[in-house]
C-alpha cells in the first residue's frame, strides 16, 4: 500500500506555493541586522554611561538628568528592536518553541501581527515621550541665543508626538473592533452548528 503525503503539510506542497512559503526566510537577514543594530546600541549606551560617570561632580542636575534620558532612550529603542525581532521572527518566520523556556517573555506566549502592531505602537510612544520630555526639560532657554530648540521646534514635537497617539488609538480601535467581528463571527458559527 503506497502512502500518499497530504497535500496540507508543508512537506506536500506544490513547487511554487513551496517557494512562496519558503521566502519567509528572506526575511532572516534583516533580523540579524537588528540584532547587529542592538549591539551598537549597547556600544552607545556603555559610552554615554561612561560619560556620565565621568563628569558626574561637574555636570549640573539638569546636564545629567538629560544624560540620564537619554539612556532611557537607548533602553526603550532598544526594547523596540527586541519586540520586532523576537516578535517578528516568531510571527512572521518560524515557531521559536519557547513554551517551556524560563527566560520566556509573558507577552511571546500570545504574540500575533495584532498584538505585534500596538506593542510597538505604544513603544513609540514611549521613545517619542522620552524626546518631549528631553525638549521640555531644554525649553526654559527659549529666545536664548544658546537655545537648542525654537518654538517652532517645540511645537512640532508636540504636534507629532500627540498624531503618534492618536496612531496608536486607531490601531487599537480597528483592532478591537475586528476582534469584536471575528468573536461575533464564531458565535454565530457555533450556535449554527448546535442548530443542526
Amino acid at each position: 500500500m503506497s502512502t500518499t503525503v497530504s497535500p496540507k503539510t508543508p512537506g506536500g506542497l506544490r513547487p511554487l506555493p513551496r517557494l512562496i512559503f519558503g521566502s519567509r526566510w528572506l526575511q532572516l537577514p534583516l533580523y540579524v541586522g537588528l540584532i547587529v543594530a542592538q549591539a551598537v546600541y549597547v556600544i552607545l549606551f556603555l559610552k554615554e554611561l561612561y560619560h556620565l560617570v565621568e563628569h558626574s561632580f561637574t555636570y549640573s542636575e539638569q546636564q545629567i538628568m538629560l544624560v540620564v534620558l537619554g539612556l532611557i532612550d537607548v533602553v526603550m529603542i532598544s526594547n523596540l528592536l527586541i519586540m520586532v525581532i523576537v516578535g517578528g521572527y516568531e510571527t512572521f518566520v518560524s515557531r521559536m518553541e519557547l513554551n517551556k523556556h524560563p527566560d520566556q517573555p509573558e507577552w511571546l506566549s500570545h504574540v500575533n501581527a495584532s498584538v505585534l502592531k500596538i506593542k510597538l505602537a505604544m513603544a513609540i510612544i514611549g521613545i517619542s515621550s522620552i524626546h518631549l520630555l528631553r525638549t521640555f526639560i531644554a525649553a526654559g532657554d527659549l529666545g536664548k541665543p544658546t537655545a537648542t530648540y525654537t518654538e517652532s521646534g517645540v511645537m512640532w514635537q508636540v504636534i507629532i508626538h500627540s498624531v503618534f497617539i492618536l496612531s496608536a488609538l486607531g490601531v487599537a480601535a480597528v483592532d478591537r473592533i475586528s476582534d469584536g467581528g471575528a468573536e461575533a463571527g464564531a458565535g454565530r458559527a457555533s450556535h449554527g452548528n448546535g442548530g443542526h
